[in-house]
């Protein structure tokens, strides 16, 4: 699979981590702001806003883009179907059941509320991501 990297269109990659960042941005903080920090026990308080908040999610959304870039071109999925095929498969088989794994511990007040919360969102951003993927490639 790593020799797809030679095959990949890095512009398509690109525009789709964009996409996904952006929509994670949004989605942050302004379509579900009460409810993320509501899931975090945290609804009456200012989030702090320091760098590793934009930088870390940014390396993760990169490397969530670029593999599932690989994957499509390794599955030689074709077809915007296919990209929601394949959207639903990993978005629920990895990234929103990954979510729910991590917040189910003694430090997260709503782990379910948070894992359904951060895990809608990378379904719809892989969603996004893999569509772009597919009709750039």
């Amino acid at each position: 699979m790593i020799s797809q990297l030679t095959h990949l269109n890095w512009l398509s990659i690109l525009f789709a981590f964009v996409a996904y960042f952006m929509l994670g941005y949004a989605w942050y903080t302004v379509l579900f702001v009460r409810a993320y920090k509501k899931s975090l026990g945290r609804e009456h308080e200012t989030l702090p806003n320091k760098p590793i908040f934009i930088v870390g999610p940014a390396i993760c959304t990169a490397l969530y883009t670029i593999v599932s870039a690989i994957l499509i071109y390794a599955l030689n999925i074709e077809s915007i179907s296919g990209a929601m095929e394949f959207s639903l498969v990993v978005g629920i088989g990895y990234l929103l059941a990954n979510t729910i794994n991590i917040a189910i511990n003694p430090n997260m007040p709503h782990p379910i509320y948070y894992g359904v919360i951060t895990g809608a969102y990378h379904l719809v951003g892989i969603s996004i991501a893999a569509v772009i993927l597919v009709l750039m490639k």
